[in-house]
């Protein structure tokens, strides 16, 4: 009940629970009209009346207009970004965050209960509180708190989860405990019997919760942004691990091509962020200062049109929310444009100087462009004042359309007019680069043909995929009194404890103990008494007297056999049974009311043989003998765009060379 207290109350009117709960009824909605579109297919196909399949087909073409409201709705709720976003966040472009999955409920009292019985031979009552505790775990990462704890918390039922797997789940006998999750893009639900379902989707909920961590980070703190960049390169992380373990789940949301996706995404996001903490101390208004950001602004704009490129591609553009690739393509030209202003003002705002290093701003200025226009040389550049202008003024006008297509792409995305800050940002910057170009036009402007290079791409700093250390956190078996995993599993086959009789003679019982826990009798005496009551070479102690021993060591046997008196005394012992086993069942898996078969033929039957065949008669010694970085070029730095109003923000001190969305308004007025 402790693990309970640490999920988000499921009621809490937040905006991030109230999205959660729209989408877990728009899911319902979904599911319900499958249901009755596989119930008029079936029945268009049976029936040969013809006035009941018009109406059947009627119905099909109600029932699908509804599905495309309701994949229209979930598609809004998916482009609910500002949901996610730092609540004083008005100063930095939003980023996307990935919802959780929904579930259902999963109740595993009555068939752990059978099972215990069944198959441990122990009363399934006594582990009442242990179910409870596990299905309080699960019910609580259904509404995991936004913070490291959340994800503690995800990470604690995944790791226990193979260990539950262990006790309960054995490929060739069904538990009739299903698990249902809906598909994060569709609202489709998935349902299966074995774990791997259950296992994946908490591992996807890990990555989206650190994705949601990562959109709420104060963007504009040095400490905010290495919380947003680990938080991208661990959601990143864990998604690589999802689509590397789990290659054959039928939930579209962890398919390996959409899994690739997102993983460039949070990539794009945490290399943006990067760049954002380049960039907040301010630009220095210096040559390879300006070279350098224009290089780091290219990297970002590359890895947003790889983004994009992958979210177009069939069948992803059909799942993804327009939104998220209308997002990545304004980015992949706001960042382009902002590279290329970057260059301009470079080369319009620093001509080349006595104490220049001249060597050193060729070899900057060669490394920005991967090809120059014939008759073209960084030094020719650099040197002739003509030249330097006109690739400047060059840049600008690529600066300038890249601006202005962003904008046009941002207009036409219903989802995406809704972000103000979003379009502050673009209208700013198109803003900013309109007045550098002012600066510098002349007459003779409509004469020049020059098309800027592109910039090649260059970071310091990249951003890479991290798999938290949480995602491997050491967890306490509910169910460790079962006794050690490696002889009491779900797979293994025993027979009902046996009670014998141990009655010493010459204070030697008859046989010798080996192994870790639990112990094996071995080298037994054919002849002594506790052979003739039913013990056998390669039985398993599990209690001495009313003493459990399954978790005991040699050592500790001994020490509870060592006294035993003439009277003798009783112990429990088991045998592994022969391991033959059958075909593995298949696991019959419904997505959307259509069935897909998987075989469990993968899942390897661990074929260890217990049983020691060689069954000595000599007799043996006793037992008891053992021993984890311009406007006025005064001006000393520049600064991203934002929408801060107040001009408090570090990056908004210095002159407007770099507007705000604020310049942007006062220009207007």
């Amino acid at each position: 009940r402790r693990d309970a207290m640490l999920g988000c109350n499921p009621f809490a009117q937040t905006g991030r629970s109230k999205l959660q709960n729209k989408r877990a009824t728009v899911n319902q909605q979904i599911i319900k009209q499958m249901r009755i579109r596989a119930g008029a297919e079936n029945l268009l196909k049976a029936s040969s009346n013809n006035k009941v399949k018009d109406m059947v087909l009627l119905e099909l073409s109600y029932v699908n207009s509804n599905l495309q409201l309701l994949m229209g709705e979930l598609e809004g709720l998916n482009s609910s970004v500002d949901v996610y976003q730092n609540a004083q966040e008005t100063t930095n472009i939003p980023v996307i965050a990935l919802g959780l999955k929904e579930t259902k409920e999963v109740d595993f009292s009555t068939a752990f209960k059978d099972l215990i019985r069944d198959h441990y031979n122990e009363n399934g009552n006594s582990f009442e509180d242990q179910i409870a505790d596990l299905m309080d775990l699960r019910q609580a990462c259904r509404t995991p708190s936004r913070n490291e704890s959340g994800v503690e918390l995800l990470a604690k039922y995944s790791n226990h989860l193979p260990l539950v797997e262990s006790r309960f789940f054995a490929p060739n006998r069904p538990t009739g405990i299903f698990f249902t999750w809906y598909d994060s893009f569709t609202g489709v639900p998935v349902c299966q019997q074995n774990l791997s379902l259950e296992k994946a989707s908490i591992l996807f909920n890990m990555a989206a919760l650190y994705s949601q961590i990562g959109t709420r980070s104060n963007r504009q703190t040095a400490v905010g942004l290495d919380e947003a960049i680990s938080s991208f390169e661990k959601a990143a992380g864990i998604l690589n691990l999802l689509k590397e373990t789990y290659t054959h789940i039928p939930s579209y949301d962890m398919s390996p091509a959409m899994l690739s996706m997102l993983i460039r995404l949070m990539i794009a996001q945490a290399q943006e962020c990067l760049f954002e903490k380049t960039a907040l101390p301010g630009v220095r208004n210096h040559f390879s200062s300006l070279m350098k950001m224009a290089q780091e602004a290219a990297k970002v704009s590359e890895i947003y049109d790889q983004v994009h490129q992958s979210m177009i591609q069939t069948p992803i553009k059909d799942n993804v929310p327009t939104f998220w690739s209308t997002m990545s393509q304004v980015k992949t030209n706001h960042y382009r444009s902002m590279a290329h202003y970057f260059v301009a003002s470079a080369l319009l705002d620093h001509e080349l100087g006595p104490s220049d290093d001249e060597d050193q701003q060729e070899k900057t200025l060669s490394q920005v462009y991967d090809q120059l226009p014939d008759k073209c040389s960084p030094l020719d550049i650099l040197k002739r004042k003509d030249e330097r202008s006109r690739m400047g003024k060059a840049h600008i006008r690529r600066a300038i359309t890249g601006h202005e297509e962003a904008l046009r792409i941002y207009s036409l995305c219903p989802n995406l007019t809704k972000l103000d800050a979003l379009q502050d940002i673009l209208k700013a910057s198109h803003m900013r680069t309109l007045e550098k170009y002012n600066e510098y036009e002349d007459e003779e402007e409509f004469a020049d043909y020059t098309e800027a290079p592109d910039i090649v791409s260059k970071t310091e700093h990249k951003a890479e995929m991290e798999v938290p250390a949480a995602v491997k956190v050491k967890v306490i078996d509910f169910f460790q009194r079962l006794g050690p995993l490696s002889v009491f599993s779900a797979r293994q086959r025993w027979t009902a404890p046996r009670t014998v009789q141990l009655v010493p003679q010459d204070r030697d019982l008859g046989f010798t103990l080996k192994g870790e826990s639990p112990v094996q009798v071995v080298s037994l005496d054919p002849l002594c008494p506790a052979a003739a009551d039913g013990l056998k070479e390669g039985d398993y102690l599990v209690a001495v007297g009313d003493t459990d021993c399954k978790w005991m060591s040699v050592g500790e046997v001994m020490r509870l056999l060592k006294d035993v008196d003439e009277e003798g005394i009783t112990i429990q012992v088991v045998s592994m049974m022969d391991s033959n086993p059958s075909v593995p069942t298949k696991s019959a898996t419904f997505s959307g009311n259509l069935p897909k078969t998987y075989s469990m033929i993968c899942l390897a039957y661990d074929d260890k043989d217990k049983n020691s065949k060689s069954h000595k008669v000599s007799k043996k010694s006793s037992f008891l003998s053992w021993g984890l970085k311009n406007k006025l070029k005064s001006a000393s730095t520049l600064s991203l765009p934002t929408t801060d109003q107040s001009g408090t923000m570090p990056w908004n001190k210095p002159c407007r060379t770099f507007p705000s969305s604020s310049s942007y308004n006062e220009s207007l007025s």
